[in-house]
């Protein structure tokens, strides 16, 4: 999805009830939103159809599957160019260390977030992306804690009426 949706109260309603908990039954997210389960259903088709709703996800914790060490790597090229940017973004993500990858402005070219066995393999990890030849500098910072955003919304007063499903 390329372009913003326009989101009446109702869909901005269900985007933000299945944002909090994606496993939401129809029938008891139709009740939070207050339409009919038929109502909601199509509602909830249609936003995933233009790609207001992207997918649904567990969300799995790292120290749980092993991976108690997570850091941000923060990465500089040596030279700023598309023909290096698209095989380095597909060879971070097969990584499966890799949890997210933004491209930013600013100094750095890429901020990558990791989650690793132990310091010894983040270690391992930090020579692998020190090994490429677009790299020029790598910043590494240890994560102690993280904490979650609430939901997306759209911006305020960004919602439209609209009737039906």
């Amino acid at each position: 999805m390329s372009e913003s949706v326009a989101l009446d109260s109702i869909d901005a309603a269900i985007v933000r009830e299945l944002q909090n908990d994606g496993r939401l039954a129809n029938k008891v997210l139709a009740g939070r939103v207050g339409v009919a389960p038929s109502t909601c259903l199509a509602r909830t088709q249609r936003l995933q159809r233009v790609g207001v709703i992207s997918g649904f996800h567990a969300k799995v914790s790292p120290q749980a599957v092993g991976r108690g060490v997570e850091a941000v790597l923060a990465v500089q090229f040596v030279a700023h160019s598309r023909p290096l940017v698209d095989p380095f973004v597909a060879w971070a993500q097969a990584l499966p260390e890799t949890r997210s990858l933004q491209h930013v402005t600013g100094p750095d070219d890429f901020l990558v977030q990791v989650a690793c066995a132990d310091t010894a393999d983040l270690q391992q990890l930090v020579l692998a992306f020190t090994a490429r030849q677009e790299v020029g500098r790598l910043q590494t910072y240890l994560v102690f804690a993280s904490w979650e955003g609430g939901p997306v919304l759209a911006p305020q007063g960004a919602h439209r009426e609209q009737s039906g499903p």
